[in-house]
């Protein structure tokens, strides 16, 4: 059973009435502080939160995979576990290009990345991030992209000249440097902050509407599960 968490999303009133903007919590984990009682909102404008929430919380787990990514390739490459670099950069990725996933329809989209508030060549380092993404996932359509396979001759001086055997050669897959993992893992934060303040504005739209609901109806809900269920309960229907 996977594991969820919770960011906390809070809102009061202000003294003049109007609702006051939610605080949309961080995704390191921490314990949020959530009112008693808190049910589920089936609202357009509640959909739209929880995808961009799902946005930012994609987007710190890209964040921090490149910060434990820059610390493995501090360390001298014979200390690395070949395995770790890359199983980072791989969740880097797909993490990221899950982000722009077609068919998403509350993800970002290149217009996200062209309003960032950056210089240089970002458009293109995004897409060549998503192009990365793509061969992790696909099958090359030509195995020699994938493979080398070579004939071991014999050497030239001696009198019989012949195949001895056939060599295999596996393409590695790319490892970015460290200037690129510190442009992804900037690039995601810029874009997490972009998506954290639109989602707080969004706030606003989903307390006013839920505050409009049957107050009777929403107190017959059940009650969100803000924490892993326990041992008792992990056989109980959801």
């Amino acid at each position: 059973m996977r594991r969820e968490r919770v960011a906390a999303m809070r809102g009061s009133k202000r003294g003049d009435g109007r609702p006051e903007r939610g605080v949309v919590g961080g995704t390191d984990g921490a314990s949020p502080q959530v009112p008693v009682l808190t049910v589920a909102l089936d609202l357009p404008s509640a959909r739209i939160l929880a995808g961009q929430a799902s946005v930012i919380q994609d987007l710190q787990f890209v964040m921090d995979c490149c910060k434990r990514l820059l610390a493995e390739l501090a360390r001298p490459e014979e200390d690395r576990d070949g395995v770790v670099p890359q199983a980072l950069w791989s969740s880097a990725l797909v993490a990221y290009a899950r982000c722009f996933g077609k068919g998403r329809n509350f993800g970002l989209s290149t217009q996200d990345v062209q309003d960032l508030p950056l210089h240089g060549a970002v458009m293109k380092f995004h897409k060549w991030v998503i192009e990365e993404r793509k061969k992790l996932t696909a099958r090359p359509a030509d195995p020699f992209e994938a493979a080398k396979i070579g004939a071991a001759l014999s050497t030239s001086e001696q009198a019989e000249r012949r195949v001895e055997g056939i060599a295999i050669f596996s393409t590695g897959h790319v490892l970015v440097d460290v200037i690129g993992v510190r442009q992804l893992g900037g690039l995601a934060s810029e874009l997490a902050k972009q998506t954290a303040d639109q989602a707080q504005e969004q706030q606003d739209s989903v307390l006013a509407d839920a505050q409009q609901l049957n107050i009777d109806s929403l107190y017959r809900l059940p009650p969100l599960r803000m924490r892993p269920p326990t041992a008792d309960s992990a056989g109980e229907a959801p």
